[in-house]
This record gives C-alpha cells, sequence and structure tokens, in this order.
C-alpha cells in the first residue's frame, strides 16, 4: 500500500528543509544530474556510459490499467494538464526495447513491488504470469517492497527460486513455474533466529569490464502495513543503515559504482510526471521519506531509485557531502520508465558526479499507441485463457465510473460502497451483529469503469474487475468496540503513525463525522460530531464493528482495533463486495456512485 507509515529511526531524527515543499512550475525536460556530461555512448577509453532503465510498483498489472488508475498526468507547455492513458506490459516491454537500441551498456532495475495487490490475471495465478513477463522484459533486479510479503516470506521465496504453488499446485499440464530470472534484494530483512538476510542483500551487474551494484531495501516500516503472519520470523532495519553498511561491502569487493533500489518514496509537489522537480532549487519540488533517506545515504552510492508511494519524479537531492545525487520514481503500474545516464569512469570505477548538465535522469510515458510486444501479447493470452471462467463471470452493474483510487478526496464512493457491503454480509445476528463497518483506503486498489473492460458490455461489472479492486482477499471480522476506543481508531487516522500522511477509513451509511483538517493530530477528528445512525458516539458502550482481518490485526498504523473483544469470523472482504454488487445491482437497475458526503471534511 502506497501511504508511508511513521518511521522508526533510532540513528537519526534531522528536520527536513522548509524549502521541500515548494511548488514546481514550468514545464521542462525531467532530466537531473546523474552522471558527469553526456555524450556517446563511448567517448572515450576511459569513460563509457551505462544506461540505467527503471520503474517500480508494477502489482502485477499486465493488462493497460482501468479508469484514473490507467492514466499519467502531463503538463502542456501552456500550463494545463492532460490526462494520457498508458501501461500494460505489452506497451512496458515495447518501451523498454526500444530504449535499449543504440545502447550497449544498458541495466534495466526496479524497486519493489512488483507482484501483490495484482489484478485478477495475475493474483489469482500467485503472480507467476507477472514473474514471466518479468523475465520476458529483460529486468535484470529489483528491490523487494512490502507487497512481496502479501502471501509470507515462502511464498517469496518460491517466487524467487521457483517450483508449483504448495497448495495450487502447477497451472499448465508439463509446466513447472521456473521462479525469477532476476535477483530479488532483500538486504534489510533479516531472519531472527541467523540474522541473515532473506535473500541477497545486494548483486552486481557486469558488463564489459563495467561493474555496477546495487542495493535493494524495503521500508523499515513494512511490519506496519502487511499480515504479521506473513513476516513472523523476520526483522525489518533501517534503510539508512543497511545501504550504508553494504556500500561499503561493496567497495571492498572493488566495486565503486553503486545504485540503491528503495521501497520508499516521497510526495512530489506537482502530479504531472514531467514537472521541473528541482524548481527553484535542486530537490525543492519533493517531500517525504525520501528525503530524508536521500540526505543520510552515503556518498558511495551514486543513485536511487525509489518507489511505494506510486509518485513521478525525477530529482536531485544533494548527498551527504553537498554533491548533486538523481532521486527518481515512476509512478506506478507500469505507466512510467525512466531513463538514467550513469557515465561509469574505468580507472576509477566509479560513477562521475561532478556535473549537473542535463540529462541525466527522464520520466517516459509507457503510452498505448506503440506497437505491442507480441510476447507479451501470447502470454496475456495464455493466462487469460486459464482464467476466462472465472474472471469473465458478471457479479454486478453500475451507472457510471465509480471512484476508488481514483478519488481525489479523503472519501470515495467506492470506498462507501465497499464499506457498504461488508456491514450487509455481517449485520445479521448470526453473522457477527454489525453496526457499522470501516474499510482502509490502502486496500482499495482501482476504480470500478463503466467502461467495458472486454466483451462483458459498458456497465457490466466482471468478478476480475471486482478483484482488480478488492485483491487481497482478506476475511471480515467483527468485533467489539467501545465508543472510546472506536473514537480513538478514528483518531489514529490522522495522529502517531498516520499524522504526516492521514489514511481516511472508509465508513458504512449510518456514521457520520466532521474531519477538521486545519487542526493538527488527533484533535483533527471533532469529537462531538460522530454520530451512528443519527444518535451520538457513547463512549461507555459497545458497538459491534466490521472491518477487513488486517485492520483488526491493527495494520495500516490502527493499533487501537488489536483491541478488539469477541471476535466473529464472516465472508472474504471480495466475497462481501461482490455479493454486495450483486443484490443491488441489474442490467436494468446498476447501481449509482454514492455521494461520499459520509464524513465532511474542513480545510
Amino acid at each position: 500500500m502506497p501511504a508511508t507509515p511513521q518511521r522508526r529511526r533510532t540513528v537519526r531524527r534531522l528536520t527536513i528543509g522548509a524549502a521541500a515543499l515548494a511548488a514546481a512550475a514550468g514545464l521542462a525536460a525531467t532530466a537531473l544530474p546523474a552522471g558527469a556530461d553526456t555524450g556517446p555512448a563511448e567517448r572515450t577509453g576511459r569513460t563509457v556510459d551505462v544506461q540505467l532503465l527503471s520503474f517500480n510498483d508494477f502489482h502485477g498489472n499486465l493488462e493497460p490499467p482501468q479508469g484514473s488508475s490507467g492514466t499519467v498526468e502531463e503538463l502542456q507547455p501552456d500550463g494545463t494538464k492532460k490526462a494520457v492513458p498508458a501501461g500494460g506490459v505489452e506497451y512496458l516491454a515495447q518501451s523498454l526495447r526500444t530504449a535499449r537500441k543504440g545502447h550497449p551498456y544498458s541495466v534495466t532495475a526496479a524497486a519493489g513491488d512488483m507482484v501483490g495487490a495484482s489484478p485478477l490475471l495475475s493474483g489469482l495465478f500467485h503472480d507467476e504470469p507477472t514473474i514471466e513477463a518479468m523475465n520476458k522484459l529483460g529486468l535484470d533486479v529489483t528491490s523487494v517492497g512490502n507487497h512481496e510479503f502479501d502471501e509470507g516470506r515462502t511464498e517469496l521465496t518460491r517466487l524467487q527460486k521457483g517450483g508449483c504453488h504448495p497448495k495450487d499446485g502447477c497451472y499448465e499440464d508439463g509446466k513447472e513455474f521456473q521462479g525469477a530470472g532476476f535477483p530479488y534484494l532483500t538486504a534489510n530483512v533479516t531472519d531472527e533466529t541467523t540474522g541473515r538476510p532473506l535473500l541477497k542483500p545486494y548483486s552486481v551487474w557486469q558488463r564489459k569490464g563495467v561493474k555496477i551494484g546495487f542495493i535493494g531495501v524495503t521500508l523499515e516500516g513494512t511490519p506496519d502495513i502487511v499480515n504479521a503472519d506473513g513476516i513472523k520470523g523476520l526483522k525489518f532495519h533501517d534503510e539508512v543503515e543497511t545501504i550504508n553498511k553494504y556500500a561499503k561491502v561493496l567497495n571492498k569487493q572493488g566495486v565503486k559504482a553503486i545504485v540503491a533500489l528503495i521501497h520508499e518514496g516521497g510526495l512530489p509537489a506537482s502530479t504531472s510526471y514531467n514537472y521541473k522537480c528541482d524548481s527553484p532549487g535542486p530537490g525543492d519540488g519533493i517531500s517525504g521519506p525520501i528525503t530524508e533517506i536521500a540526505q543520510h545515504v552515503t556518498p558511495k552510492v551514486d543513485a536511487l531509485v525509489t518507489g511505494h508511494t506510486h509518485q513521478a519524479y525525477a530529482c536531485t537531492i544533494p548527498d551527504p557531502s553537498g554533491r548533486p545525487r538523481t532521486v527518481t520514481s515512476a509512478a506506478s503500474y507500469g505507466k512510467l520508465y525512466t531513463d538514467t545516464t550513469l557515465t561509469y569512469d574505468r580507472r576509477t570505477r566509479d560513477i562521475v558526479r561532478t556535473s549537473v548538465k542535463a540529462p541525466g535522469a527522464v520520466n517516459h510515458v509507457v503510452d498505448r499507441t506503440q506497437p505491442k510486444a507480441a510476447d507479451m501479447t501470447s502470454l496475456i493470452a495464455r493466462w487469460n485463457k486459464l482464467a476466462a471462467p472465472v474472471a469473465g463471470r458478471p457479479v454486478g452493474h453500475i451507472s457510471a465510473d465509480i471512484a476508488g483510487r481514483g478519488a481525489n478526496a479523503p472519501e470515495s464512493p467506492l470506498g462507501d460502497v465497499i464499506a457498504d457491503a461488508q456491514l450487509e454480509a455481517t449485520k445479521a445476528a448470526d453473522k457477527g451483529g454489525a453496526q457499522l463497518a470501516l474499510m482502509n483506503p490502502g486496500g482499495i486498489r482501482s476504480d470500478l469503469a463503466f467502461k467495458a473492460s472486454g466483451s462483458e458490455g459498458d456497465g457490466t461489472v466482471t468478478y476480475g474487475e471486482a478483484f482488480t479492486v478488492q485483491p487481497f482477499t482478506n476475511m471480515t471480522n467483527v468485533v467489539d468496540l467501545t465508543g472510546a476506543q472506536l473514537l480513538t481508531a478514528l483518531q489514529q487516522q490522522v495522529s502517531g503513525p498516520n499524522e504526516a500522511s492521514p489514511k481516511i477509513l472508509q465508513v458504512s451509511d449510518g456514521l457520520t463525522y466532521t474531519l477538521d483538517m486545519t487542526k493538527k493530530g488527533a484533535d483533527r477528528v471533532v469529537k462531538d460530531s460522530i454520530k451512528l445512525n443519527g444518535a451520538a458516539l457513547d463512549p461507555a458502550k459497545t458497538y459491534r464493528v466490521a472491518m477487513n482481518e488486517f485492520l483488526a490485526g491493527g495494520g495500516d498504523g490502527f493499533p487501537a482495533f488489536k483491541d478488539g473483544r469477541n471476535k466473529y469470523v464472516g465472508p472474504s472482504d471480495l466475497d462481501a463486495f461482490t455479493g454486495y454488487l450483486t443484490a443491488h445491482s441489474s442490467a436494468e437497475r446498476p447501481l449509482t456512485p454514492p455521494k461520499a458526503d459520509r464524513i465532511t471534511v474542513v480545510k
């Protein structure tokens, strides 16, 4: 999930410069100084330009993402903004292959979350199709992300090493899953017993005497945003300390050129992928956790490829010695890729970072007007054939787009639908007796698009589309919470780990309150405004509250939910969602998007 948890720093707590939130204006190529100057691929015998192609947060989006999830915002010369359709592995593969032409030294890297929270085409098969696609498109190395732990450490290891799924077996006769042909790097994820990294901590790419080391880490706060059962026995360490540690290890091995792949990110000042991030000064167009990380990662590291926040940026943030260093992210779902020039000095075996001349790093749109990669088209068709009996089944009808992931507000229409679905599935006395339901926003992975994605017809919601919205298949839980505990949980949306980046829970019909964003921390939740079915919340009264098991376990920075008692386990969130769509819509009477007016927001 892209929202950033509170960082558990033990070594540093420094203030980020105030300029980090400065707005960036004007249209310019997003070009930054990874190397010194740029020229032909091999200008002299001493230096050579290495092309670093990178992306992040692919999340199994083999087919072009639907709705707002499938567009990027492009700043136009006149200052207006344009939504450009983008993404899909057929186009991503083609883009990368085109970009590599004329570059004898080209390496492709990623910053985690290649899988997890995936659409049905990949998720139904435990993301084997995505790993196969990444092998085919030439991914050389990636860091692990938090979503690689969605199915636990054992499954992550299987994705790396191969073998058929322990329960579902092999999906195609005579074919055994081969695993990733690229290393997943887990430098800051160690086994509690052995102290060793779960998988490789680093990897060295070599080509004709050129060596570049890659260190891969996920965010230290991963345990806060994944199910606890999947990471039992693992420890997640500070990103900076880990990167600095392995940079020294690589240097001792004679590897001086180093790139850090970090599944943690920033918040850009503009939502346009091509805004000028270094306006008015280096790194002024970005804030968030990655700025602190970039300011403290050792100068031995020459570039930072990042992710997790699903944002687009190509910035320069000075390293601890004051030298410029690129920090990039390519949004999500394969909609962008970053092309970074690394000028390698054969004599020093390091990247030259003494100049600020462009181009250094540029984000490019994976547009859908280019030809499709034929091998990816065949891959999608093969897996779609296996998925068709499940994916194409109609489960409901809608009258218009219902915004979820793409909603630009704390409360989303699709969030209301999902919360209502969980309440309806658990409100009967013999099914949990729920009085209200809450849904974490990060668990809503897409919109419901009115336009047909296949042959089902406009307005028809298929099981595959519903799966894309709710891919985790968490079980619904119903627990006892006092009014006081419920108030604490609502306050945790905007305080503690979630104060810097609020996670506003989606609420079921009947629950209303006011969120005053002009205040700070827990005070943002106006206590006296909280009502359930018109009655004020009673701190001493016990309420039956439905939510998914991830939230019930305290996930996403909501420890108050762990105090819930008298737990009832209901259907999966996906079954509740599809059941609700079927019960409340038809071709003649499609579901209308809710008004999303349950939470009153004061700005």
